[in-house]
């Protein structure tokens, strides 16, 4: 899961007071600051959830649709007009830090070789002439960032986007289905599922769309490892995380009601697409992304063999 988008880095804080079951519990507890649940349901209710739900509601009144279309609409339109441009631009950040790393190697050496030099004429112990060699080299790589407009932290800006926006539309879907946006909007969700669940105010008892869930996103992580080469140590512990991640949000999913779980599995599929997406050549030439050296023309191929050398079992 590419570039894309890192997996699974989906908040659990939310599943306990999400079912329909404890809101009565907690509202005498979120009357206070203090006490489990307090911060939850000021979070439940705050600004940017009540935005959510009215833009929910916004979409549903314009589409006409039941409220189970609404909410997949949703999540798609959300995932391509919001966070499909970070993503693209994820991937010119990506881009451009993999293009530097030859002239970051050749600098690195050259300035060892300046250091080593300066470090016999000046009496300088091993100790120092590291520390000097450190300190020139993050001064060197700043400046190659500033040159080409591609500090890592940018590239972070699609995680600071997608888990708010995430966090706030599950939010706004548990309050319109415990009833804390409106008791009428609670009996549209009551019956405005389909196929196996027609309640979304109830969880799916049925464990489908939990499942699914976790098969999505377990899919976009291995997809996302499978265009990695050269894996570092920490590459890998990030991994078995998110694929952990992915495995736990199964039983979560399977608590909360229906609402949320749909659209947990809408976001991911429409996060796996635009994943899949972005690794076409032609898509990468559209959205400016620079040519490296990873890079595949049959990226599509790649990935099938990859997945299966992988979990082949024949020998």
């Amino acid at each position: 899961m590419r570039g894309s988008r890192r997996p699974g880095a989906e908040p659990f804080a939310m599943w306990r007071l999400a079912r329909p079951g404890w809101r009565a519990a907690a509202a005498p507890v979120a009357a206070g600051s203090g006490g489990p649940g307090g911060w939850y349901e000021q979070l439940a209710q705050s600004v940017p959830v009540h935005w959510a739900e009215q833009g929910l509601a916004a979409v549903q009144a314009a589409a006409g649709l039941p409220w189970w279309a609404t909410i997949v609409c949703s999540a798609a339109l959300l995932r391509t007009a919001v966070t499909l441009p970070l993503a693209a631009h994820q991937g010119r950040l990506l881009a451009k830090l993999e293009n530097l790393q030859p002239e970051i190697k050749k600098l690195a050496e050259h300035l060892r070789y300046e250091v080593s030099v300066r470090g016999k004429q000046l009496g300088w112990s091993e100790k120092v002439a590291r520390f000097h060699f450190k300190k020139n080299l993050r001064r060197v790589i700043t400046e190659l960032y500033i040159r080409d407009n591609c500090h890592p932290f940018k590239a972070t800006l699609l995680v600071w986007v997608q888990i708010p926006m995430w966090v706030c539309v599950s939010l706004a879907l548990r309050n319109c289905s415990v009833g804390a946006m409106s008791s009428e909007v609670q009996g549209q969700f009551s019956a405005g599922g389909a196929l196996w669940f027609t309640d979304l105010t109830a969880p799916d008892s049925t464990w489908i769309l939990p499942v699914l869930l976790g098969l999505v996103n377990l899919l976009i992580v291995e997809i996302f490892a499978s265009q990695k080469m050269d894996v570092s140590r920490f590459q890998k512990l990030a991994t078995n995380f998110f694929r952990v991640v992915s495995v736990v949000m199964i039983p979560v999913a399977a608590t909360v009601p229906s609402s949320m779980s749909l659209y947990w599995l809408s976001s991911s599929f429409v996060g796996l697409s635009h994943n899949l997406l972005l690794r076409s050549p032609t898509f990468r030439r559209l959205c400016c992304i620079p040519r490296t050296k990873s890079d595949s023309d049959t990226p599509y191929r790649d990935i099938v063999s990859a997945l299966t050398t992988k979990y082949s079992f024949k020998k």
